[in-house]
């Protein structure tokens, strides 16, 4: 099932993948600011694209766009993001939990991470769909998943966003 934003309020954000497109829901915190419901790159697969009825709000995404400064200056290591919560299949939320908690730096295997969920062998492919059905590219890691000879593969950013992003990791 998936959950209709109340108001959505959007911004753009310049990086090394190029402009990223961030949408929340205005509003979804605790402290009345904005959660964060998608996090696209330019080209992604299945992206969010500006819609009718949205409103740019740039100070809305503030705090989020200086943590993704600080990522890609790479001093940050970690995001302390509000998310928009119940985007997703039970499965799918299960999956993109599991991403949130892949340390900086490291990566695993889609068959690792299918153990580690207790998700059999048969039911990899699964594994792969949720993560590649990931909303929050960046700041949930998914690009941190390899294939199992350590192979870069299936990132909706694409294949040398991803690389980018493990290279950049990798330096600090």
């Amino acid at each position: 099932m998936t959950k209709v934003m109340a108001k959505a309020v959007y911004t753009t954000v310049d990086s090394p993948l190029g402009e990223l497109l961030l949408v929340g829901e205005e509003s979804a915190t605790a402290n009345g600011g904005t959660a964060l419901a998608s996090l696209s790159l330019p080209g992604q697969k299945g992206g969010a694209v500006v819609r009718d009825g949205w409103v740019r709000d740039d100070e809305a995404f503030a705090v989020i766009a200086g943590q993704l400064r600080s990522y890609f200056e790479g001093t940050r290591r970690h995001f302390d993001i509000e998310y928009v919560s119940g985007v997703g299949t039970d499965f799918q939320e299960r999956v993109w939990h599991a991403l949130d908690t892949l340390p900086y730096g490291t990566t695993t295997s889609y068959g690792k991470l299918a153990e580690q969920l207790g998700i059999s062998r048969a039911a990899v492919r699964a594994l792969g769909t949720a993560i590649g059905r990931n909303p929050l590219l960046v700041v949930r890691p998914c690009h941190r998943v390899l294939g199992a000879d350590g192979s870069l593969t299936g990132y909706a950013g694409g294949l040398e966003a991803k690389q980018l992003l493990l290279d950049l990791e990798s330096k600090n």
